[in-house]
């Protein structure tokens, strides 16, 4: 976290996994997103990753080796970790990711995700659900969901119909294309493009002009958009979401998957979930 004047820049530093979260990470991008969005003297917030990767999603490594055992001992008397499984894995990452896209769309304030390299699964849906997004020129977009044979979320299945339209969510969802920044803009899933090299420089502009801007009228313009395009919806569908991958993260197709994304092999999915 680092404060710059009225701007709260929040950054995804763990690139050795490419920006992935586990529980520890989710827990403190959510305090982090809670704070600037509280904080009276931010006036506008970047949600920032590494010069590479934006965010990766849950971090599947973590998943496969089925967490951390202090991260699940709360659930159990006596601070005694239960069997934790993959659905469990997701379960705990995936609360603290919904809550801070939660908090997000509720911040009156504005929220912009800046992009370098890949945004994909939870990373797509995290930069998805902030007000403003824009990209490097060597950024670029993917569902990335159906390599593991999983349903999407981290919002991504509530606001993509909503940015591009219900034929394009549809392509993107079964064909999984992965946009560069030109097709990301043409889609309408982001605001602009910049270059690589003045990419930093250029967000940091823009969020200054927000910072500096009527920023009680822009809370009450956001309230207002979020009204009319249903976002007053968003936990509820964030809950199913949760609930149908964490189901879908104990069927036969995503052991599948999983094992053949760490292969680095087309995975065959039977698709009976058993």
């Amino acid at each position: 976290m680092e404060r710059k004047g009225g701007v709260g820049v929040i950054t995804l530093a763990r690139p050795e996994r490419f920006n992935a979260l586990d529980v520890s990470m989710a827990r403190d991008l959510r305090k982090a997103a809670l704070q600037y969005a509280r904080e009276e003297g931010v006036r506008c917030v970047i949600l920032a990753g590494g010069d590479k990767v934006f965010c990766s999603g849950a971090d599947l490594r973590y998943v496969r080796d089925k967490g951390v055992e202090q991260d699940f001992a709360y659930l159990q008397p006596g601070g005694r970790a239960p069997e934790a499984s993959y659905g469990a894995c997701f379960k705990e990452i995936l609360e603290y990711i919904h809550s801070t896209i939660s908090e997000i769309r509720r911040a009156s304030k504005p929220f912009i995700a800046a992009v370098k390299g890949i945004a994909a699964a939870g990373g797509f849906g995290l930069a998805m659900s902030c007000d403003l997004v824009f990209a490097s020129e060597d950024a670029s977009f993917e569902w990335a969901y159906p390599k593991t044979g999983l349903t999407g979320a981290e919002s991504s299945t509530f606001f993509l119909p909503r940015l591009i339209g219900l034929r394009r969510a549809f392509g993107m969802v079964f064909l999984n294309p992965r946009l560069d920044p030109r097709q990301a803009l043409e889609a309408g899933l982001i605001n602009g493009v910049f270059p690589s090299e003045k990419f930093d420089e250029e967000v940091f502009v823009v969020a200054e002009k927000l910072a500096s801007g009527p920023t009680r009228a822009f809370a009450v313009a956001k309230r207002l958009i979020n009204e009319t395009t249903g976002i007053e919806r968003l936990d509820l569908h964030l809950d199913k979401e949760l609930r149908n991958l964490v189901e879908i993260a104990e069927s036969g197709d995503f052991s599948e998957g999983l094992e053949a994304f760490f292969a680095k092999r087309r995975p065959n999915f039977e698709g009976d979930g058993e």
